[in-house]
C-alpha cells in the first residue's frame, strides 16, 4: 500500500480558509465588492460636483480642484488617486493635464447607491458597524478631504474597537485569509517548533483581529509569542484581550524602525513573523521586509496578509489613516511606489519584493486563480531559506 505523504502547508491553509467560508458561493463576494466600489466612486464625483466643479463642460487642472475642493496639503495625494481611478473606469477625462467630463451624478443616483451598501456588505459578511462606517465615510467625503473631520472620528464613532474588528476579522475576506494565517501556525506548531515553544513575532497587531484565530489554533503549544504595535493604544487593548494566554508579551515596534535596535527583536529567533494589513505603510518596503527575513529563524515564514488591489471604498474611507503629518515620509516614499501616490502593490510586486529581501515566496491564499483573488486580500506565505 501506496503511503500519502503529509499535507503541507499551502494544502492544510487553503483547506481551512475554504471551510471557513463554507456555504459561501465564491463567485458572490466580488460581484458585492463592485457594488461596494461603484457608490465610492459616485461619492467621489459627488464631492467634486458639490465644490462647483465641471459646470457647463469646464475643465480643470489639479491645483484648481484642490483649491475649490479646499482639499488639505496631507490628502493631495489621495485627490490625485480619485482623479485617476475616475479616469481609469471612464467617469473622467483628462488631457494635456487638464480634467473634463466628469460623470454627471445626482443625488438621487449617490443616495441609492449608499442605501445599497447595507445589502452589498452583507454578502461580503461584514458587520453593520463596518458597513455604518464605510456609509458614514462617504457622507464625509468634503469634510474628510478638507481635514476637517478625522477618520478616526468615526471608525472609533463609538468609542470602542467594534468596527475594525469588523474590518479585520468580522467580516468573509478576513475570515478566509485568518483562518489560513492561523492553519499555518498549527502546521508550524508541530513541525518548525515541537516540543516547542513556537516563536512568533506578530507585527502591527493592531486590534488582533489575526491573533485570535491563531491563539486558538495551537492550542496549548508551548509559546512565545510576541504581540506589537506601534501604537500603545492597540498594546493595551492586546493586553486587555489577551494576557491571560501563557507565553504572550506585549511590546511596541515599529516596521519602519531597524528591527535590531528594538526590544521584541532577537535577530533569527522567530518561527513564524505575521504582518496582517500593516506592511503596505512601510516607507521602505523591501528595506522592512529584509528586516522580517533577519528575524526568522531559517526555514521560518513572513506571514503577510494584504491588498493587491486599489479598492475604491478603502479609498473614500481608511486610507485617509495613510496620509502623513508634516515631516514624515507617506508609506512608499523609499521604494518603487516614490512619486506614484499608490499604497497597495500587485500580486506579482509583493512576491519580487519578497525575493530581493531573501525571502522565498512559497504559496498565497487565495490562489492565483481563486475567485476571491478578485477582493484583493491576500496571504503571502514567504520563507526564510535553510542554509545548504
Amino acid at each position: 500500500m501506496t503511503a500519502v505523504e503529509p499535507a503541507g502547508p499551502a494544502e492544510l491553509a487553503r483547506a481551512a480558509a475554504a471551510r471557513a467560508i463554507d456555504g459561501v458561493d465564491p463567485e458572490h463576494p466580488p460581484c458585492c465588492l463592485r457594488r461596494a466600489d461603484r457608490a465610492a466612486l459616485l461619492g467621489m464625483a459627488w464631492t467634486l460636483r458639490q465644490a462647483g466643479l465641471f459646470r457647463d463642460g469646464a475643465a480643470h487642472d489639479e491645483a484648481e480642484i484642490a483649491v475649490a475642493t479646499r482639499a488639505a496639503d496631507r490628502h493631495r495625494w489621495i485627490l490625485r488617486r480619485w482623479l485617476a481611478v475616475l479616469c481609469a473606469e471612464g467617469m473622467l477625462s483628462r488631457e494635456a493635464g487638464r480634467y473634463t467630463g466628469l460623470y454627471r451624478v445626482g443625488r438621487a443616483e449617490l443616495r441609492a447607491a449608499v442605501h445599497d451598501l447595507a445589502e452589498a456588505h452583507r454578502g461580503l459578511g461584514y458587520p453593520r458597524p463596518l458597513s455604518v462606517f464605510f456609509q458614514r465615510a462617504i457622507g464625509h467625503l468634503p469634510e474628510l478631504l478638507r481635514d476637517e473631520v478625522p477618520v478616526q472620528a468615526l471608525l472609533f464613532a463609538d468609542g470602542a474597537t467594534g468596527t475594525a474588528d469588523g474590518a479585520y476579522r468580522d467580516n468573509l475576506v478576513n475570515r478566509y485569509v485568518n483562518a489560513a494565517t492561523a492553519e499555518v501556525a498549527r502546521w508550524a506548531s508541530r513541525e518548525l517548533a515541537a516540543p516547542g515553544p513556537l516563536r512568533v513575532l506578530e507585527v502591527g497587531a493592531g486590534v488582533g483581529g489575526t491573533t485570535t484565530g491563531v491563539l486558538a489554533a495551537v492550542g496549548a503549544t508551548p509559546l512565545d509569542y510576541v504581540f506589537t504595535d506601534v501604537s500603545r493604544y492597540f498594546l493595551t487593548e492586546g493586553r486587555e484581550r489577551f494576557a491571560a494566554t501563557p507565553g504572550v508579551r506585549f511590546a511596541l515596534f515599529d516596521i519602519n524602525a531597524d528591527p535590531m535596535t528594538q526590544t521584541a527583536a532577537e535577530p533569527g529567533s522567530r518561527h513564524l513573523v505575521i504582518a496582517a494589513n500593516v506592511l503596505h505603510n512601510a516607507h521602505d518596503l523591501r528595506g522592512c521586509l529584509r528586516g522580517m527575513h533577519d528575524l526568522l529563524a531559517p526555514g521560518g515564514y513572513l506571514l503577510c496578509i494584504d491588498t493587491v488591489r486599489e479598492l475604491y471604498q478603502i479609498l473614500t474611507s481608511m486610507q485617509f489613516l495613510m496620509s502623513a503629518r508634516p515631516g514624515t515620509p507617506r508609506p512608499g516614499a523609499a521604494d518603487l511606489r516614490a512619486g506614484t501616490d499608490r499604497i497597495f502593490l500587485s500580486r506579482t510586486e509583493w512576491e519580487s519584493e519578497m525575493r530581493a529581501a531573501g525571502l522565498r515566496p512559497d504559496f498565497t491564499v487565495p490562489a492565483a486563480d481563486h475567485p476571491l483573488d478578485a477582493i484583493g486580500v491576500t496571504l503571502f506565505a514567504a520563507r526564510r531559506p535553510v542554509a545548504a
